[in-house]
């Protein structure tokens, strides 16, 4: 059984203590069957529904659209995708995807936008993307190339988005553009391109080691309009980096989750697996890996949660908070659960065990919404802006 004397921290309330108790128990009874269906596709939209059921969807967009607030509550968002993530990868890619599709709309979206599309993706009946990456444009979101031209009352889109979560099956993408107000990162906007538009074509699913629907878009003469425009023209990379700052915290509670349950796995394991007369777990070299386990998996934890809680408390940015979250718990997870699977012998590496599934779950998370290398690129020049100001 996974530890739970984290959730005394004082990073949380009893409102937090009350969901994640609601959330083990959805998982407990939900998370492995629904996502074990052959079908990766069909197990999402299930799972999506099955969430959305259970009112756990609320905490993915903001009140009064079906949410459970009037802001997005990140040590909620981190708490649910831990305990999901625990139980089963993929239950915890579908729960994110709703947060991170509809995040943009949450933070950036006029009344009448979150009216229009934020009600659905709570209540289950619609699945939200987020379209940022490109097959030239991945850390680096200067690089877009996809265009967004204003042309009587509507955006006109043209290009490709590629690695897209939920591409195939989503009913509506926040989708990244050149609208050209100035060069580089100055001239991006935000839209809402709803799945069904004449012009937007999924073209190819992709398969990845750890299945989950993800697919690349093409745009060809996409008409949308214009007032599906998110906050202003130009104001794109402004939206992507401020939802990222909510959600990279979320990526390393996620892997939090990974690296809790590969620890509880080889707990079990080497309390039970035999060496001549002693249990694995008696024995000097085996405590040693599962010490470093603990400890991060501890120091993970309090990463994730001191970014949430910071965000939570009314911090205007996290840049750094969550940066650092996201690294060393997703790094750290895969050391973990790397360990898992040596401790777990021949076994670690057999279909069907739940150690080698972690080992494929966890290594996209060391990619995707910015790699190691970009957070440490971005530790390094927020460390070193705070102390030119002063505040370091």
């Amino acid at each position: 059984m996974a530890d739970k004397s984290f959730l005394d921290w004082p990073f949380f309330e009893d409102r937090h203590r009350a969901l994640a108790a609601q959330v083990e128990g959805w998982a407990a009874e939900y998370a492995e069957a629904i996502s074990s269906a052959s079908d990766e596709d069909a197990a999402c939209q299930a799972l999506v529904a099955s969430m959305a059921d259970a009112g756990l969807l609320k905490h993915a967009v903001v009140a009064p659209h079906g949410g459970a607030g009037d802001s997005l509550d990140v040590r909620s968002l981190c708490l649910i995708r831990e305990t999901l993530a625990r139980h089963h990868g993929l239950a915890d890619f579908a729960f994110a995807m709703q947060g991170l599709g509809s995040g943009p709309i949450c933070l950036f979206g006029s009344d009448e936008q979150k009216a229009r599309f934020l009600p659905g993706v709570a209540a289950g009946t619609s699945i939200a993307a987020f379209a940022l990456t490109e097959p030239d444009a991945g850390s680096d979101a200067a690089a877009i190339g996809l265009t967004a031209e204003l042309s009587g009352g509507e955006y006109v889109l043209n290009g490709e988005k590629t690695w897209i979560s939920n591409g195939g099956i989503a009913d509506q993408y926040v989708v990244f553009a050149r609208t050209g107000e100035a060069p580089g990162t100055r001239g991006l906007s935000a839209i809402v391109v709803p799945a069904s538009t004449p012009g937007l074509e999924v073209v190819e699913r992709l398969h990845v080691i750890a299945p989950h629907p993800l697919g690349r878009l093409r745009f060809e003469n996409c008409r949308v309009p214009a007032e599906n425009l998110l906050s202003a023209s130009g104001t794109g990379f402004k939206i992507a980096m401020a939802t990222l700052d909510v959600f990279r915290s979320t990526v390393g509670a996620a892997a939090l989750g990974f690296a809790r349950r590969a620890l509880d796995e080889a707990l079990d394991h080497t309390q039970q697996r035999m060496i001549g007369n002693a249990a694995l777990a008696d024995l000097q070299l085996p405590q040693a890996k599962l010490a470093d386990m603990a400890t991060t998996v501890d120091a993970s934890a309090l990463l994730v949660y001191r970014s949430a809680w910071a965000k939570d408390k009314g911090a205007a940015r996290v840049t750094r908070e969550a940066a650092m979250a996201k690294m060393y718990a997703t790094e750290g997870a895969q050391q973990v659960i790397d360990d898992a699977v040596q401790l777990h012998g021949g076994l670690g590496v057999m279909k069907g065990v739940k150690v080698e599934e972690l080992y494929r779950d966890i290594r996209a998370l060391r990619i995707y919404e910015g790699a190691t290398d970009i957070q440490k690129l971005v530790i390094a020049r927020q460390t070193l802006s705070a102390r030119a100001a002063g505040t370091a």
